[in-house]
């Protein structure tokens, strides 16, 4: 606050005389100085004119709060100097409100102070009421995110400009508060997350906090001022930990970094009670990486660690560019402190993130220390410049749906879903046959799907997934992806138009482009497959409607089947008489095997592992002198030849009318997939006698058919076209499970 009353007392005395040619306005001396200490070599020329031309175009202009409406492009401009933000962005911070509310016009502001600054400025001002009504807010939000997929500096200047805004919201009648602190915590908070500028998002939180939470905030505040009036216990383990770092020695700088009033609320209702401890955290500040272990080491091996509260994320960095180590630590007196460790250029970008990395067009080449562009550098791409790093995940994703959302009221929404997700993974994520690199890296949000991966992938392709193994196991495409998992995706073929998304897809997507993308397609495909009359009707590709018989009824969603229920049969029947012996049997015209020395014996096939010609196979003599055959490798030959059962040998004596086979086709779910599957078994000209689809289990389904086959020869052929069907991972022959005796 007292820089904020610094400033209108440096902007009334702007407002009180001519300045001289070529020196620096006394009202932005202050920011200068802060900007010279972040950039010792700053061009202040371009401030100086920005200045002069922001103050004479807001001459007359006031605030609600009373103060001249230049105290306000004053404050943003110093709070972006202090975050140590570069010429440019001081520059179009000073002019953000020109073209909005005064009679500057962008043309010549492209004019005076160039193309970049020029376009800073057009990505924060907002769109006018009078031509978007109800829309502007979503829209204007709309056209700011696309200036920051090119430039994240739009949305530095619009956060400082809020956080100023916020500040000073006391003057605003209590509806209007709310409806802007809403707003602030839904999106803007979010974004100054994602961007890493903790500086802003903190205070942004308590001033959102003091507004919608006005009674938990005071509590907390008052909490906070309790044990400000008692001596803080952390003082004691700062000074531990520095003695045993001179000791070790390692030069390290350790402060005590009090949580704000929203960190210290929620620390408050996760442990129910908070602590002397609990209201700071200790800050140890190195120079280089290899220090952040070496402080590690010596912390874990002079205090008591709590091991379940370490994460290291200087190996693995947060997806907002964030760097440091987390340890809690116990003296000896049983003090617990929570302790941060990361070097003081981890630190800068802990609190400015993408400010400190400067201008993203700044040329890769131009060395950090000396240039404008901040402390970070790059690294550089083709065109020899800096690669922003915030471009290839969130804002990526969220530049791509947000084009296929054209309702403004959809888009509001989906933003605000979309930055609810606090975290990101990365996930390694091949497609076969993709033109992109195989195993790429794909950032998505925490809790994202392979549904989610395959449109972030693939965008409309991803239409044609039928299925993913995740880290080299089949998995449903609903499966939730965790942080390294490596992806990949498996399609349908790329003729004829594509099966389409399920519409179960709807409640596991988390990412708005593939909750967009699959809404769009359900509503321009009516489904197609509907039961009728115990058949199966399916619309085939070229637009005309066949129908399928199949075994018993099918009721099929779209994509899946559905078996009818029907009682299960073992497959031995001994101790029945007559006909009824024969129910646990395939029956066969022809092709019967022969028992050598012994015509004329009805001789079967068991239908727990459908033996055809060329199978090795025993038969065991039952009730009503007939035999039943079955595969050697079957396992009730085990189990009856070790119970004593009399054995008999089989030969086969092939017939005219072929064999039977019983197959069972492991798919992923997808509509025509029972149609494809029968005309490849037609091609290889075998016949389907029945077949039965099971219902989907995590979008896989089984098709079991008995087929008959003109030479058991074609066999393998067959089973080899029928994987080749989208869709189909395995087929194999079918073999019943038997209830033990």
């Amino acid at each position: 606050m007292s820089a904020v009353r610094g400033l209108r007392k440096l902007s009334r005395v702007a407002l009180l005389g001519a300045t001289p040619r070529d020196s620096l306005p006394d009202a932005i001396e202050h920011v200068a100085k802060v900007h010279r200490a972040h950039h010792p070599g700053a061009d202040l020329r371009p401030l100086r004119k920005a200045y002069m031309l922001a103050e004479s175009s807001h001459r007359g202009q006031m605030r609600k709060s009373g103060e001249p409406y230049i105290t306000h492009p004053l404050a943003v401009t110093l709070l972006l100097a202090q975050l140590g933000a570069e010429t440019t962005t001081l520059t179009a911070s000073l002019l953000h409100d020109t073209v909005e509310d005064t009679a500057v016009t962008l043309e010549q502001v492209r004019r005076e102070f160039g193309d970049q600054v020029c376009y800073l400025v057009d990505g924060v001002t907002k769109l006018e009421k009078v031509d978007y009504g109800s829309a502007a807010e979503p829209e204007t939000f709309r056209k700011m995110l696309v200036a920051t997929g090119n430039d994240v500096r739009v949305m530095s200047i619009k956060l400082a400009d809020r956080l100023h805004n916020m500040r000073t919201l006391g003057v605003m009648r209590r509806e209007k508060q709310v409806r802007i602190a809403k707003v602030t915590r839904d999106v803007l908070i979010p974004l100054a997350e994602r961007l890493g500028i903790q500086a802003l998002k903190s205070e942004l939180e308590d001033l959102v906090f003091a507004i919608l939470h006005p009674e938990e905030h005071s509590r907390t505040r008052e909490l906070i001022r309790e044990h400000n009036s008692r001596p803080d216990p952390l003082t004691g383990v700062a000074a531990q930990v520095r003695r045993t770092l001179r000791e070790a020695g390692i030069t390290a700088q350790v402060l005590i970094r009090p949580r704000h009033t929203l960190s210290v609320h929620r620390l408050r209702l996760k442990r129910g009670q908070l602590g002397d401890c609990d209201f700071a955290r200790l800050l140890v500040l190195v120079d280089e990486d290899a220090d952040c272990y070496a402080v590690l080491g010596e912390l874990h091996t002079c205090f008591a660690p709590l091991v379940s509260e370490f994460k290291d994320f200087i190996a693995a960095p947060k997806f907002n560019l964030y760097q440091s180590l987390h340890t809690a630590i116990a003296d000896e007196e049983g003090r617990v402190a929570e302790v941060l460790v990361r070097t003081r250029r981890m630190h800068q970008v802990a609190e400015t993130g993408v400010i400190a990395l400067g201008d993203p067009h700044a040329a890769a080449e131009t060395a950090p220390d000396t240039a404008e562009g901040g402390a970070l550098g790059g690294t550089a791409d083709g065109a020899g410049e800096r690669t922003d790093p915030t471009r290839p995940g969130w804002l990526s994703r969220l530049l791509e749906w947000q084009s296929h959302a054209p309702d403004p009221n959809t888009f509001w929404q989906e933003l605000r879903d979309e930055l609810a997700q606090d975290l990101e993974i990365t996930v390694y994520c091949a497609v076969p046959g993709a033109e992109r690199s195989a195993g790429g890296a794909l950032p998505l949000p925490a809790g994202a799907t392979c549904v989610d991966a395959a449109y972030a992938r693939l965008g409309e392709a991803a239409h044609r997934c039928i299925g993913a193994r995740v880290n080299g196991r089949l998995a449903a495409l609903t499966t939730v992806l965790r942080d390294g998992d490596a992806l990949q995706l498996f399609l349908e073929s790329s003729h004829g138009s594509p099966s389409g998304p399920s519409p179960e897809w709807l409640h596991h997507v988390r990412t708005p482009a593939a909750r967009l993308a699959i809404r769009e397609w359900l509503a321009a495909h009516e489904r197609q497959e509907q039961p009728r009359n115990g058949r199966c009707q399916e619309q085939p590709r070229n637009g005309r409607r066949q129908e399928r018989p199949v075994h018993g009824r099918r009721q099929e969603q779209p994509g899946y089947g559905r078996r009818e229920e029907r009682q299960a049969e073992p497959a031995e029947h001994e101790g029945r008489k007559g006909h009824e012996g024969h129910r646990g049997y395939e029956e066969y015209a022809e092709n019967i095997p022969v028992v050598p020395g012994h015509p004329g014996t009805p001789v079967r096939l068991a239908r727990c592992c459908t033996p055809v010609p060329t199978d090795a196979v025993t038969g065991f003599p039952v009730r009503g002198g007939a035999v039943t055959v079955h595969r050697d490798s079957c396992r009730s030959v085990a189990r009856m030849a070790s119970a004593g059962r009399l054995t008999l040998p089989v030969r086969w004596e092939q017939g005219e009318a072929g064999c039977r086979v019983t197959l069972r086709a492991e798919a992923f779910g997808r509509p025509h997939l029972l149609a494809d599957l029968t005309e490849t078994i037609a091609a290889q000209g075998a016949a389907v006698v029945s077949a039965d689809v099971e219902p989907p289990r995590e979008q896989r389904v089984r098709h079991t058919y008995t087929l008959q086959l003109p030479d058991a020869a074609g066999l393998p052929a067959l089973m080899r076209a029928m994987r080749r069907v989208p869709g189909v991972y395995d087929v194999t022959r079918s073999v019943r499970q038997t209830a033990p005796n």
